[in-house]
């Protein structure tokens, strides 16, 4: 049983040798590349008429390109890629629901027992996940409710929400 890599390698080293082939090409030795890339036709009228006197070294030219985006288009469409490279098993999207105010209460309560009772805006932010703004109005409806004081720290002047149930 192969594997997506062993034939993404083995597929690699047939671009890279028939690179090599198309060069023999200019030495003289027409047509092998087309013939090792299943061209049967063209290869044996190239290898016969000896690169159609030249002009088949033209055409190639300007057919590799082609072949080469051709070859890259089924590895890319093995490998789940769309022929832009874009991935086409995109991952699931995971979308995160704000909690409520209650849920952030509940949330604010424990992240302040958690710290002896009080806590800082910066401290529940960081603990909640949850915006500055809509921390701190939920903080003062606490307040107004009566459940938390406010007082400021003695050194850094930090605004301190004390829970007087803690």
């Amino acid at each position: 049983m192969r594997t997506g890599k062993c034939e993404f390698d083995r597929s690699m080293n047939d671009v890279g040798t028939s690179y090599i082939l198309w060069f023999a090409c200019f030495l003289q030795l027409h047509g092998l590349h087309r013939l090792y890339n299943r061209k049967i036709g063209t290869g044996l009228l190239w290898f016969f008429t000896f690169g159609l006197l030249g002009i088949g070294q033209l055409v190639d030219l300007l057919l590799i390109p082609g072949m080469v985006e051709e070859h890259n288009s089924k590895v890319r469409a093995k490998l789940g890629y769309s022929p832009k490279g874009i991935p086409l098993n995109q991952p699931a999207v995971t979308v995160t629901v704000p909690p409520t105010r209650d849920q952030l209460m509940v949330k604010l309560v424990k992240a302040a027992a958690a710290r002896g009772g009080k806590i800082s805006v910066t401290q529940a932010v960081m603990d909640t996940g949850v915006g500055f703004g809509e921390v701190e109005a939920v903080l003062k409806q606490m307040l107004k409710s009566g459940y938390v004081t406010v007082d400021n720290h003695p050194t850094t002047g930090v605004v301190i929400y004390h829970f007087l149930e803690l």
